[in-house]
């Protein structure tokens, strides 16, 4: 079987990862203690997640998505803000 790799110059990336944690949480009335408790996180965790000053983990933005019951684009965008 022959496979086609295309090679990927990858640089220094300037984007930036958003959330709409803030308004999921709102839609279902839940605190950030509620959910940082649900995630087993402290609620300031909760708090730099939704102001966008913290980026989780892989398993976290997983265990997110599966508490909200979203997939996870549903929950986190990514947004190229271009670079080399």
């Amino acid at each position: 079987m022959f496979f086609y790799q295309r090679r990927i110059k990858l640089g220094k990336r300037q984007g930036k990862l958003t959330n709409n944690i803030y308004l999921l949480r709102a839609e279902k009335r839940w605190t950030q203690k509620y959910v940082a408790e649900q995630l087993n996180v402290t609620r300031q965790t909760i708090h730099s997640l939704e102001s966008n000053k913290y980026n989780p983990s892989l398993i976290l933005a997983f265990d997110i998505a599966f508490l909200f019951q979203k997939r996870i684009d549903e929950i986190f965008t990514y947004e190229d803000g271009g670079g080399n």
